[in-house]
């Protein structure tokens, strides 16, 4: 059930009507068994497995706090992350670590070893998780929910967290319908707390709500999957594009995964607030960044504060010496790689930004040891802002390509940067349809300059802007099957 489907138009006003007339007790065996149910239209099965992870780390928090000694503190601890970790690792990452075993090996002259998973999937349900081309199904948002589940642990085994003992609670905790599928990925101490109160009915939440939903809702039916016509059309076949079709479908496609993930964000986070309940901001007009460090505190907040949080500094962070500090960075980026998916391409993506990170914290150095101070004016904040941009773009490119070959991404870095400004450019748009597509983007980057929040204070502001936004939405918006691009992780 996708976010801008007419099926959870009415799922959410059903839910959210019958949610307010509810009991405490009514409202969370509401919301876990209704997130129970939009998990299981993508494909019912695999809530056996999300089940079986929860009563896994449910158990573990509880024993965790309960323990005194420390050894046996930490060999729980290492349970459960096993458990969480090991299933994401079989889904996720089996076929690609075994065709790249198999891959040595027949450059080697030896046969193949490592047989595929579907293969190893009994016959018996073969047909619920494995798709026509022979490959498994990835459970819908395994990661973003083994993330979430892992925090808990982690947090009880720190002394942050109390366990939670209503298992009803957290349960709902993993489970929670706005944000189970893409996040954002929340702490327990954000949330668990919340799902134990009783929020009165608020129209000043409803009206934030339902205007962050709204444009939400805009940012991807209008504006990532018009971009994404484009995108596509040239990254279907590079291989017959010229560089400036590439270049411009690369910068659109920073844009279209800009506008695909935060308004799946903002529907989330509306959704939540409608019902009083508060999640973590994931997206803070990224574009706007001065330095790739800054643009990783705006973009994805609650994966990049995860990794920080449960990667960085457990590694050591920058506590054990300078050159420790570059090789935790690129660590942790390298591994944000291969979370976003299997594939070498995501591997790339991950060491371009490490290497950006490692290469400004050189740079800094260098310049301070040399005591040269760069003016912060606004010509420099500018230029600032699109060297980040650029350099971001370029790993972009091998995200896109995310299932292609290595080379196919490097072929296209080397079409964009030998091309001729004498090329023409192919789209299937026409001419004042791709300059209403710059159009959009200049128009989402003035907003979110202006008002990175839409007002909903003023009670006949809202009455006309929640009509309107849905109004451009209908007639303006791209009518596809395009789901959410991170629904895939």
């Amino acid at each position: 059930m996708h976010f801008h489907s007419i099926q959870f138009i009415i799922f959410f006003i059903v839910v959210t009507l019958a949610y307010f007339s509810l009991s405490w007790r009514g409202r969370w065996m509401l919301l876990l068994a209704t997130s129970c149910y939009f998990y299981m239209v993508f494909k019912p099965v695999f809530i056996l497995i999300l089940f079986g992870t929860i009563i896994i780390d449910y158990y573990a928090g509880i024993w965790i706090a309960k323990t005194q000694d420390q050894k046996r503190k930490k060999l729980l601890l290492i349970v459960s992350l096993i458990s969480n970790i090991g299933i994401l690792a079989f889904f996720k990452y089996y076929d690609f670590l075994g065709d790249s075993v198999n891959g040595l090996l027949n450059s080697a002259g030896i046969r193949s070893v490592v047989p595929p998973l579907a293969g190893l999937i009994p016959h018996q349900i073969a047909d619920w998780m494995v798709n026509g081309a022979g490959k498994v199904i990835l459970p819908i948002g395994l990661s973003f929910h083994t993330f979430q589940a892992m925090s808990y642990t982690i947090e009880v085994y720190r002394g942050n967290q109390q366990p939670e003992r209503h298992f009803g609670i957290y349960a709902l905790y993993v489970m929670f319908y706005p944000q189970l599928v893409a996040g954002p990925i929340e702490r327990p101490q954000n949330m668990l707390f919340q799902y134990h109160s009783f929020f009165h009915y608020d129209f000043e939440n409803v009206k934030a709500g339902l205007i962050q939903m709204a444009f939400g809702l805009f940012k991807k039916v209008v504006i990532a999957d018009r971009l994404a016509e484009v995108v596509n059309y040239a990254y279907n076949d590079p291989s017959h594009q010229n560089g400036i079709t590439l270049l411009v479908a690369t910068v659109f496609f920073a844009f279209q995964i800009y506008c695909d993930f935060s308004g799946y964000s903002d529907i989330a986070i509306g959704a939540a607030r409608v019902m009083g309940f508060t999640l973590m901001d994931n997206f803070r007009t990224p574009y706007g960044s001065k330095s790739v460090s800054e643009f990783w505190g705006r973009w994805h907040i609650s994966l990049s504060s995860w990794f920080r949080d449960y990667l960085y500094i457990p590694l050591g962070g920058n506590r054990k010496g300078e050159y420790r500090k570059y090789m935790n960075q690129f660590i942790v980026f390298l591994v944000s790689g291969l979370w976003h998916g299997a594939s070498w391409n995501y591997v790339i993506w991950g060491g371009l930004h490490g290497t950006y990170q490692v290469t400004a914290s050189l740079r800094d150095k260098w310049l301070k040891k040399a005591g040269i101070e760069i003016p912060q004016n606004a010509f420099i904040r500018y230029f600032n802002m699109v060297v980040t941009f650029i350099l971001v773009t370029i790993a972009w490119v091998f995200f896109r390509n995310d299932q292609a070959p290595v080379h196919r991404s490097f072929s296209i870095l080397h079409k964009i940067a030998t091309l001729s400004w004498r090329e023409p450019l192919y789209s299937p748009y026409n001419a004042v349809e791709m300059w209403f597509c710059v159009f959009l983007i200049f128009f989402l980057l003035v907003k979110e300059k202006y008002y990175e929040r839409i007002p909903s204070e003023n009670s006949k502001l809202f009455y006309i802007l929640l009509p309107l936004i849905l109004f451009l939405t209908y007639f303006l918006g791209v009518v596809t099957e395009n789901q959410f691009i991170y629904f895939q992780f």
